[in-house]
């Protein structure tokens, strides 16, 4: 009987995530929270878990107590059976410096490699909001006998100049990276549509290996995976594309297939939300063939009273709404809204707090934030701008504990 691959995950999850501050001034990227009951890094560790891969190693760095405390508390495998999904915080193992660039910090934490002895490693980023199979990538990896594949998702060429694109041939495979190109390059398949890629990568153990001494030798390069080695691979005529709209993942439907948002911004973050609460919801959370794990509070159910109501929403274990409106909004656990507020459009996270009377549209609260009795956020912008942080799109964010002004 043949042996099954041994593969190995790699969860790139040091970002800072500058563009998502206030969110990300007190964690680090991976750990912001989404969703009402989920983390970011939750989604493609659930990839991983879902598609059976075990032995993951999340490499952290930026602010990362809360990231690393989550992963140790929720993210817990059987050790008889040799699993493991560990945060590895950087170590200075070459040296008193901290990771310079992706590539850089898996070269870094070689050791890990060298540890587990996989044939296979798969590096994947960890703030993507997505479902995707892993193990049919690795699958089209193995068959072409490429030394690299990037998972890259069809975006319309008008659209590609936002994104670093992959120039492929009719095989697959890669010919060149072009970041944000003006004239990004069509496919053989559909001239009017071009490959974003998506920062997920496979390699074959050796092959990896190499282009990371390679690139640590080169004292130009920045050390990023997809500026640096992914380059190299192609010198090599070594590296693949995979189609990410052939990845088929089970429970998916029609209306959520495909489903991959780069949050990086406060205005994407905002905007993955609202997919969530539509009617027929543009990524359906509740998949349960391929499930988004994490830690569920251990909370009593959301409660209604004195007439409170919530319309088009997503309700977190333990909030109150009482005698208040909710319409369109992600409310996290343990919010409370009192009697009179009006919440339209917004992200509450946990434990925040909505005075009688108040009123809250197009916002981002984060953990703990206190609107109090009367406040207004969302109707006045100039005077929301004076006062808190808004986004470019009009998204007012409260970062956590702050509390609002009257």
């Amino acid at each position: 009987m043949a042996r099954e691959p041994r593969v190995l995950g790699i969860v790139l999850a040091g970002g800072e995530g500058k563009r998502l501050w206030p969110l990300t001034a007190d964690r680090a990227k991976p750990a912001v929270p989404f969703g009402g009951n989920y983390r970011l890094v939750d989604f493609v560790l659930s990839n991983f878990v879902n598609a059976g891969y075990l032995r993951i190693c999340v490499l952290t760095q930026y602010k990362s107590h809360s990231l690393d405390r989550h992963i140790s508390q929720t993210w817990r495998m059987s050790a008889i059976l040799d699993n493991y999904i560990t945060p590895v915080p950087a170590q200075q193992r070459l040296g008193p410096r901290w990771y310079t660039g992706s590539a850089d910090a898996i070269l870094q934490s070689a050791n890990l490699i060298y540890d587990d002895k996989p044939d296979y490693i798969i590096v994947f980023g960890a703030d993507h909001v997505y479902r995707m199979d892993p193990r049919q990538m690795v699958a089209q990896h193995i068959e072409s006998g490429a030394g690299a594949t990037v998972a890259g998702i069809r975006v319309p060429r008008s659209e590609a100049s936002s994104f670093g694109v992959i120039d492929s041939d009719a095989d697959g495979r890669v010919l060149g990276f072009l970041e944000k190109p003006a004239e990004p390059p069509g496919l053989p398949d559909s001239p009017e549509e071009t490959f974003a890629s998506m920062g997920n990568y496979c390699f074959t153990t050796e092959a990896l290996l190499e282009a990371l001494r390679e690139d640590a030798a080169d004292q130009q390069s920045v050390h990023d995976m997809g500026a640096n080695i992914m380059p190299l691979m192609v010198g090599k005529d070594a590296a693949y594309v995979y189609d990410f709209a052939d990845n088929d993942v089970p429970g998916a439907e029609d209306r959520d297939r495909g489903y991959w948002r780069d949050v990086g911004t406060i205005d994407a973050y905002y905007d993955a939300h609202m997919d969530l609460v539509a009617v027929h919801p543009i990524f359906n959370l509740y998949n349960q063939q391929w499930p988004i794990h994490t830690q569920q509070p251990m909370l009593p159910p959301a409660k209604f009273v004195e007439g409170g109501i919530a319309q088009e929403s997503m309700v977190g274990a333990g909030a109150i709404i009482s005698g208040a409106t909710v319409r369109h909004s992600v409310i996290a656990p343990n919010v409370r809204i009192g009697a009179g507020a009006y919440v339209e459009g917004s992200v509450l996270m946990d434990g925040v707090q909505i005075g009688r009377g108040a009123v809250v549209r197009k916002a981002i609260l984060d953990k703990d934030v206190v609107v109090p009795e009367g406040a207004h956020i969302g109707l006045e912008p100039d005077l929301d701008r004076q006062r808190y942080h808004v986004s470019e799109g009009g998204v007012a964010v409260l970062g956590k504990t702050q509390q609002a002004l009257p």
